[in-house]
């Protein structure tokens, strides 16, 4: 058999949904799995939503769109942009994509040569690391623990530029820690690659309507107006919006630089799907009460995550203002022995241990570049929520 190419043997799958799918086959082997692990809205899309791709169907938009989006939605995302942001961007300079792990390769590709470095704030999203690696580029990764709110700061990511670096990935709300940076936060940072000309910004701003307690969300393209040519700007439809399995994103940038994502990403997808293209445009314009509503739920739920993870022995956790996600420290449990004598060397230990003797599927801080931590998602009903949680408990009460 012929041999594979170097990077096929370098890429790992999704470790986030590869323990979703060991999860659900535990439960088709009859275990009751909770699953803490699920990184999507457990809500529906939106009725208005649903019927909007249910009329495109109908009509016939079942065709090829434009490759780099359908007009339509691209007017519709720039009034968004304009309306919700702040920011001022003409449909040239926005494309669509087929979900966000696309676009970001394609933007990676645009502004990353081989050899040059990314600087990724962790704890990070799972997936940049190798995307950055597919583009031919050099992770460089920055620990943002509990001290800062898991955020970067201006200090950390002075240090971590060099003239090899091309590219910051920068993301608020965060996956895994929910952190949200603050417009100073956003501009202290501008204010370092200000100083640095040769360095990009690509933003992950999915979850920006799933936030808190009054926190603001802030685009770094509108905080750091002197930088704004250098952001690449890339959002989405399947967290707030609800929309996880219609795979659309959507990105804004200079003319050049989305010109080369809308040519890169002709290649990799040919065009978006022309229906979940239809329903979007009614998630941008319709009906947005949805929003709200699911809001209000997720922090009934994240409150409720916190307070029994912190009175949970050995474990803390801050309370996250935006995401559905509570990324929790366990370091006191490190290098104890659990009830069934499994030693909790790390974190993977600590999940590979409460997967099989609590019956709680969690994801690993080491995944997401920062132990020991594990991360639990909230996006599931109260009763189960509440459930797993006991479970927790009980596992902490019998370490020794």
């Amino acid at each position: 058999m012929s041999e594979l190419a170097q990077r096929a043997s370098k890429i790992k799958p999704s470790p986030t949904i590869a323990m979703n799918k060991r999860a659900a086959d535990m439960a088709r082997a009859g275990r009751d799995v909770i699953a803490l692990s699920l990184g999507e809205p457990d809500f529906h899309t939106p009725e208005n939503v649903k019927a909007a791709g249910i009329a495109a169907i109908q009509r016939n938009f079942t065709k090829y769109t434009n490759s780099e989006g359908f007009g339509p939605l691209k007017k519709a995302v720039a009034g968004k942009l304009q309306r919700q942001n702040g920011l001022n961007f003409t449909e040239d300079q926005i494309v669509i994509g087929s979900g966000s792990k696309t676009v970001f390769l394609a933007a990676f590709w645009t502004v990353v040569d081989p050899g040059r470095e990314v600087v990724i704030p962790a704890p990070y999203w799972v997936s940049y690391p190798d995307l950055v690696e597919l583009a031919g580029g050099t992770p460089v990764i920055v620990p943002c623990g509990q001290s800062t709110g898991f955020k970067l700061t201006p200090n950390d990511l002075e240090r971590a530029t060099t003239p090899k670096t091309r590219a910051v990935v920068f993301n608020s709300p965060n996956n895994p820690s929910g952190a949200v940076y603050s417009e100073k936060e956003i501009r202290d940072l501008a204010a370092v690659l200000e100083k640095h000309p040769q360095v990009w910004v690509i933003t992950d701003e999915l979850y920006e309507h799933i936030v808190y307690d009054n926190t603001r969300v802030v685009y770094f393209a509108k905080a750091a107006s002197g930088i704004a040519d250098r952001v690449i700007t890339v959002c989405g439809f399947s967290k707030s919006y609800v929309m996880t399995g219609w795979r659309l994103s959507f990105a804004a940038a200079s003319r050049p630089a989305i010109k080369a994502i809308g040519d890169i990403l002709s290649q990799i997808h040919g065009a978006p799907s022309s229906i979940a293209q239809a329903a979007a445009i009614e998630a941008l314009e319709g009906d947005q009460s949805f929003i709200e509503k699911n809001q209000i739920v997720f922090k009934e739920r994240r409150d409720l995550v916190v307070e029994r993870a912190n009175r949970t022995p050995g474990l803390h956790a801050l309370k996250p203002p935006g995401a559905f996600y509570v990324y929790v420290n366990c370091a006191k449990w490190i290098g104890r022995v659990s009830a069934s004598g499994r030693r909790l060397a790390n974190d993977v230990d600590v999940v590979e241990a409460l997967l099989e003797e609590a019956e709680i599927a969690t994801v690993p801080g080491e995944v997401f570049g920062l132990s020991p931590f594990f991360r639990i998602s909230y996006a599931l009903e109260m009763d189960r929520l509440r459930q797993g949680m006991d479970r927790l408990e009980k596992f902490a009460r019998g370490i020794q």
